[in-house]
């Protein structure tokens, strides 16, 4: 039985990522993701300014006269969303914890996809597999998604990005365009990242808190890793530091930024102080005029 909290949850995340979707990103989404290629439609007479390499010379050679091919996009796509559910997730200093971030975003794509008739499918993934949807179409596939993601209690708290990468690669031969969800505290998951880009379409996303990025000026503070529970106090009112915090979050960030831009996978930083949404747009824009 799903608790109403969890229901009531899903609903407004739904009403507000539709509202989202249908003002905003729904032709974004399209233009930015494209189909598998061109299907064949119908033919028709030629006419001045057509294409002359569409030509149907065999049409043309019965009819007597210049035919040409009719193509239309073929348009069905599986997006794949891997979603780190490790517990450096649980962290937030904002309005939203970086996990509840992730949801709303997943939820957002997934509108768009099936908006365009496409299918949807989810991994959830620790340092194991602890979830996997198989992508389906329609609204009520999608808020299951959504109810998952939220309603998801994972066994395990470390993060194995390879574990995720080569399930996915086992079950999904068909390309398709996957959102790669995480903060990346990993390590070794790049050859087969690579991999996996070689073969789909890879967009690598890290949702980031700002006290993970700059440490403020508070006197003697004690911080836990998420992940590994390993505690240390350090004394934040020390400017050394605070640059030292800073310069290694920085330092972590600009590698993988190198390694995404090395292997040209699309990379996007959302920030849980800042409206994902602008962020959203200007990346889905700049990808457009990328592939036109």
């Amino acid at each position: 039985m799903i608790p109403k909290e969890i229901i009531k949850k899903v609903k407004l995340i739904e009403i507000r990522t539709r509202a989202i979707v249908n003002d905003i990103f729904s032709g974004e989404y399209h233009s930015v993701f494209k189909g598998r290629g061109m299907e064949f439609a119908e033919v028709r007479e030629y006419q001045i300014g057509d294409d002359i390499r569409n030509i149907d010379w065999n049409v043309t050679a019965r009819m007597n006269h210049p035919y040409i091919k009719i193509f239309n996009e073929e348009r069905e796509l599986t997006l794949m969303l891997l979603v780190d559910a490790s517990s450096s997730g649980e962290f937030g200093t904002f309005n939203y914890l970086k996990g509840e971030l992730a949801v709303e975003i997943c939820a957002l794509l997934a509108f768009s996809a099936i908006k365009n008739n496409d299918k949807v499918g989810l991994i959830i993934f620790t340092d194991k597999v602890e979830k996997f949807i198989p992508p389906k179409k329609g609204k009520s596939h999608v808020l299951r998604l959504i109810r998952e993601l939220l309603y998801f209690k994972p066994e395990d708290k470390k993060t194995n990005i390879n574990e995720a990468l080569e399930f996915f690669n086992r079950i999904q031969k068909r390309k398709s365009v996957v959102f790669l969800i995480s903060d990346f505290i990993d390590k070794n998951f790049e050859k087969n990242l690579k991999i996996t880009s070689s073969k789909h379409d890879v967009i690598a996303m890290t949702i980031r808190d700002p006290r993970e990025i700059e440490i403020p000026d508070i006197g003697f503070i004690e911080l836990e890793d998420a992940e590994t529970g390993e505690q240390i106090i350090i004394d934040s009112s020390n400017p050394l530091i605070r640059e030292l915090f800073y310069q290694e979050s920085k330092d972590e960030l600009d590698s993988l930024i190198r390694f995404f831009k090395k292997n040209d996978i699309d990379f996007v930083d959302i920030r849980s102080d800042k409206s994902y949404i602008p962020i959203l747009i200007d990346f889905f824009r700049k990808r457009s005029k990328k592939f036109r």
